[in-house]
Parts: C-alpha cells; sequence; structure tokens
C-alpha cells in the first residue's frame, strides 16, 4: 500500500512521475508531455499566481478555457493510471474517484467564469481544484455505496444457501 500511495502523491505533484516510477517509461513521458503542452498553452501556471494571489479577474483573462478544460482530465487518469500500474485498484469500481475528480473538475473549470462565491469569482484554478477534490470525494462515497449494497446482497444469498 505504501508502494502505491507514493505513485499516487507523485502523480499529484506531477503527472508522469508515478508512471516512470512504475517502470513505465513511455506512458510516463507521454502524461508529461500532454502536462507541458496544456500548461504551456492553457497559460496555467500565470493563472495559478493570479488565483493565489486574489486577482481572479486576471486569472480569469489569461486563462485558455479551449486547453485548460483537458487538464483535470488528464491530470486525474495519470493518478489513477499510477495507481494502477503499482498494483492497487483491484477493488470493485475503485477508478469511481478518479472518475468523478476529471468531471467535476472539468465542471468546475467551465463554469468558473460565472460561480460566485462570497460575491467574488473563484475563477479556473480554485474553482478547478474544488471540483477535483469534490469529485474525488463523492466517487469515494458511490464507489463505497455500490460495493456496500453488492456485498450486502451477496451475503444474503450466500445465508440463504
Amino acid at each position: 500500500m505504501a508502494n502505491q500511495i507514493e505513485k499516487v502523491l507523485w502523480s499529484i505533484a506531477f503527472p508522469g512521475f508515478g508512471q516512470i516510477l512504475n517502470g513505465k517509461l513511455v506512458k510516463g513521458v507521454i502524461f508529461l508531455g500532454l502536462e507541458f503542452l496544456i500548461n504551456v498553452k492553457a497559460n496555467l501556471n500565470q493563472a495559478i499566481v493570479f488565483s493565489f494571489i486574489g486577482d481572479i479577474d486576471q486569472a480569469i483573462l489569461i486563462t485558455n478555457y479551449q486547453w485548460v478544460m483537458f487538464y483535470p482530465c488528464i491530470y486525474s487518469f495519470a493518478i489513477w493510471d499510477a495507481f494502477r500500474d503499482a498494483g492497487g485498484g483491484k477493488a470493485a469500481y475503485a477508478y469511481l474517484p478518479c472518475v468523478f475528480s476529471a468531471y467535476f473538475g472539468t465542471l468546475g473549470v467551465v463554469y468558473s467564469t460565472v460561480v460566485v462565491v462570497f460575491g467574488t469569482l473563484l475563477g479556473p484554478i480554485l474553482l478547478g481544484l474544488i471540483g477535483l477534490a469534490g469529485g474525488a470525494v463523492l466517487g469515494g462515497i458511490v464507489k463505497t455505496l455500490i460495493n456496500s449494497r453488492t456485498n450486502s446482497k451477496l451475503q444474503k444469498i450466500t445465508t440463504a444457501e
């Protein structure tokens, strides 16, 4: 389990590192290349800086939305892929937190110019991060509910026999 967590944390830090640590060099280089390409084309680093210093309007202006919408999906998939290649993800529906994370992260980016919280826009970075985290939590809950329901049905079948 520690090996899987290490790969996940490296993938969170930089998509592709987890794959490289797993010995999947080609896949790791592809993820690194995609991360770099999307980062540059979307002006992601500049948007992060403006978001973190509170200049959300400037972050929205410099963000290239046609590129940044790819980032949550690549990011989430790289994390899932590194975890799976490290031996994780064998449980039923283990992929759901990453799928929900990608989906809600992308929704956060898409709606970042219209969602207002406490009288201010959150912007593509903050609302995207909230979507990623919220999606992971929601996906984990859905996975747990599905698995518990499946397990309870299996127990009823086993007990009836």
